[in-house]
């Protein structure tokens, strides 16, 4: 079975002088259905690896295949549409529109795949039923907690099926009682099938992972129980 993600002499360099090499040949494989932590302190590349799996920033060199397809050497419209339909983002900060209700900010992020509004609607109430939203399915984000609002982002990063649930920081604003029961989501959420990957700088998010690997330096390693990050 292909491998939801593959990354092979990843890196990337930023132009200057002197260049500054944010990722020195970074070789990553995530199966699909795995839930892998990427940990590192602020400065060893973290955002960087995301930027390049979520398809927001280009590699400098190396093969970066999504569900077997070398997205690396993709165009640009292409890059846009898998990032549309295979990948979903869940930031430290929520995005949601505040004008619109839990239920229409996550069906907005299916307007573009044209399946029609009652089937829009049936699949947001599903995902927020799953995320233990459907008292809230009306209640504008200036009305929920922050672990309200960042499980509204989760169903909706959900929505569209995607291949990668890219999480960066989903715990960073809240507090740890409320950033326990977001993990908890995402753990519900795994179960499900879905592959995870979460970029965080807290030992405790990536312990709910079934895997971790460090980022130090632009370089990943395997993660020692040692390890002060």
């Amino acid at each position: 079975m292909t491998a939801a993600i593959a990354l092979r002499g990843i890196t990337r360099v930023f132009p200057g002088s002197p260049p500054v090499r944010a990722l020195g040949g970074v070789d990553l494989t995530v199966e699909r259905g795995q839930y892998l932590a990427v940990m590192g302190p602020s400065g060893a590349g973290k955002s960087t690896l995301m930027n390049v799996l979520g398809l927001l920033d280009r590699p400098t060199d190396g093969v970066y295949e999504l569900d077997g397809v070398d997205v690396a050497a993709a165009g640009e419209s292409e890059r846009s549409a898998l990032r549309g339909q295979r990948i979903g983002f869940v930031f430290q900060s929520f995005h949601l529109l505040p004008h619109r209700s839990a239920l229409e900010n996550v069906m907005l992020a299916q307007l573009y795949n044209r399946s029609p509004r009652s089937k829009r609607a049936a699949r947001s109430h599903r995902l927020l039923e799953l995320v233990g939203l459907t008292h809230r399915l009306h209640a504008r984000p200036s009305t929920l907690s922050g672990g309200e609002r960042q499980r509204v982002a989760i169903a909706r990063a959900m929505v569209n099926e995607p291949s990668l649930l890219l999480c960066d920081e989903p715990t960073g604003n809240l507090d740890s009682a409320t950033a326990n029961a977001v993990l908890d989501v995402l753990t519900e959420v795994h179960t499900s099938g879905q592959t995870i990957i979460v970029i965080t700088h807290d030992p405790q998010v990536a312990a709910r992972a079934e895997c971790t690997v460090v980022i130090r330096d632009g370089m990943l390693h395997p993660h020692q129980p040692a390890d002060i990050v």
